[in-house]
């Protein structure tokens, strides 16, 4: 996926500008870049981290990596994937064991799980739900919480997938499929209390 060459262009002069230590070219930069990386890293933080921090971060990389940009993909593509892998790498590092106990969820995310399929009135919030998933997307691989974010909750199509991975679509569909069957292994373990 390229970027119009105009807009290249002005990527290019921006680059450039930060390269020769310009500040308000730097500031301009990252003006132009937060709302991308900001959304990039609420995707793919791990729960126990603040986006805030990790978005500064992000440009904190960005800047001492700039000189190892050479152009060969557009600059927010490139920028995206520094976001993409310090989210990662921080998902590495948080992850201790592979599985959500049922006595580490809260009430609310235990009545949750009760009542998942349940049309009652008094089924919970999607708010709960939502905070189940997270519990259950953060015990998994780094790369299968990506995926399964990209495709399931961000409605991105393997061909977006594919530009900011790399990877094939054949891998993609794989790894895809694999990630989708370790969450449901993992809600199946969750151990349900007897009534």
């Amino acid at each position: 996926m390229k970027l119009p060459p105009q807009e290249q262009d002005t990527w290019s002069a921006v680059i450039a500008r930060v390269r020769a230590g310009e500040r308000r070219a730097a500031d301009e930069l990252v003006e132009k870049l937060h709302p991308m990386v900001s959304r990039t890293v609420q995707a793919h933080r791990p729960a126990r981290d603040e986006a805030a921090d990790l978005v500064q971060e992000v440009f904190l990389r960005v800047f001492t990596k700039l000189g190892q940009y050479h152009g060969g993909s557009p600059f927010p593509h490139w920028v995206s994937r520094i976001a993409v892998n310090l989210c990662t790498d921080r998902l590495r590092h948080h992850a201790r064991r592979a599985v959500v106990l049922w006595s580490e969820l809260d009430a609310s995310e235990q009545a949750t799980l009760e009542a998942l399929g349940s049309t009652a009135p008094d089924a919970p919030e999607m708010s709960d739900a939502s905070a189940v998933l997270e519990r259950l997307l953060a015990a998994l691989a780094p790369a299968q919480r990506a995926l399964i974010t990209w495709l399931d909750l961000d409605q991105k199509t393997i061909a977006e997938v594919a530009a900011i991975t790399g990877w094939s679509t054949p891998l993609i569909r794989l790894k895809a499929f694999r990630a989708r069957r370790r969450l449901k292994k993992l809600l199946h373990q969750l151990e349900v209390p007897p009534s």
